[in-house]
């Protein structure tokens, strides 16, 4: 099957990946955007799974004062190297983040920090389990997955802070 180079910049831009894995998936899902997509997805997970135990100590700090100046937050987001660390999406990434922590509190960074004896939500007090502020049908957990997907090393976030004027 033919796949036009159209379909591939709308398929490009829709996942963020690679011209030659989103023709790839394309011509194996048969032109099929919606199937092409997923393919992509499913391998963004696979590699995020292989690169999760690799060292990651490289990153930045992204600083977020709120309009206003009534809520700050400071948090880092570390990689595996300083070229990635410098890159567009990884810099977007710790801005979202930042972002997150500002507009919705969370506690925790994932629920293993999470004690047993606490009478929370998981959800609403780990910062991976909510769901992003920008698109609520991803939690901030899919958002790293797909960056790793697209710069192909391991992102964490190490720790936060989040101030707020008068708490």
């Amino acid at each position: 099957m033919q796949i036009s180079a159209d379909t591939v910049k709308e398929l490009r831009e829709k996942t963020g990946a690679g011209v030659m894995d989103c023709k790839k998936a394309l011509e194996e899902a048969d032109g099929n955007m919606q199937k092409a997509a997923e393919t992509l997805k499913e391998r963004g997970l696979a590699l995020a799974k292989k690169k999760a135990e690799r060292v990651a100590n490289q990153g930045l700090i992204e600083c977020y004062v709120h309009q206003g100046g009534q809520i700050g937050v400071m948090v880092e987001v570390n990689c595996e190297t300083d070229f990635v660390a410098r890159t567009n999406e990884f810099k977007n990434l710790a801005h979202d983040i930042a972002l997150q922590i500002a507009a919705l509190s969370p506690q925790y960074i994932s629920p293993d920090e999470v004690t047993q004896e606490t009478d929370i939500e998981p959800q609403a007090a780990c910062l991976l389990l909510q769901p992003f502020i920008k698109d609520p049908t991803k939690s901030i957990q899919d958002l790293i997955t797909e960056t790793i997907a697209k710069v192909g090393e391991n992102i964490k976030i190490r720790r936060f802070c989040r101030f707020e004027l008068g708490y």
